[in-house]
């Protein structure tokens, strides 16, 4: 008698507990999208420093804080950062189709012209730069790297091209000259480039 007492008693507090269980809704971390780029898992590395950063959302123009378990891998040469810091000084211009200047630049008008600052010599198209440089796995990116993508829809074929600007664990975030908005600072894992991305590429 005191058994079925005592199972009556279990069986009514599992019920309860299951009663309160609340509903656990979880998102994809930006890894974890990268990854499945590559169609590989995601990797699991030892715990990184947290840290704080404010980053700017290209969609609303507000800043936004961004609370990650990141690390920042600094940029590997002088070279680099020059290409990359003269991409950086055309933000904000406007999209011209086979533009170079400041009056207006489109995408491999920005990548051309970002390396020619440093004697680097690149094909004008940005199907011909795809040609250039060596593959590299996208899970390996760094700064400096060319990403290259197909926007036009039902197509592989590659009509546009972005130079990272910043390579974190699963974070990759690359200048680019947008049709839309000009040049501009997007992020892979945007679900509009991520389905776009076809190679990443390592000119130097």
């Amino acid at each position: 008698m005191n058994k079925i007492v005592l199972l009556l008693i279990l069986a009514t507090l599992m019920s309860c507990g299951s009663s309160k269980s609340k509903r656990v809704v979880t998102t994809k971390s930006e890894s974890e999208v990268i990854s499945q780029i590559t169609n590989k898992p995601a990797r699991r590395g030892p715990a990184r420093k947290t840290t704080t950063t404010t980053s700017r959302n290209t969609e609303t123009g507000h800043n936004t804080e961004d609370n990650q378990n990141i690390e920042v891998i600094p940029i590997s040469s002088p070279l680099i950062a020059n290409i990359i810091n003269t991409a950086k000084s055309y933000e904000g211009v406007r999209y011209k189709y086979g533009g170079t200047t400041k009056k207006g630049m489109d995408c491999s008008g920005l990548i051309f012209t970002a390396f020619q600052s440093e004697d680097i010599s690149l094909p004008r198209s940005s199907s011909a730069m795809a040609t250039h440089g060596d593959w590299i796995d996208v899970k390996e990116v760094k700064e400096g790297d060319l990403l290259f993508f197909a926007t036009k829809r039902n197509s592989r074929t590659i009509n546009h091209v972005g130079l990272v600007t910043s390579s974190r664990l699963g974070r990759v975030e690359f200048i680019h000259a947008s049709t839309s908005k000009g040049v501009m600072t997007s992020l892979l894992s945007e679900r509009y480039w991520y389905f776009a991305f076809v190679q990443a590429r390592r000119i130097l």
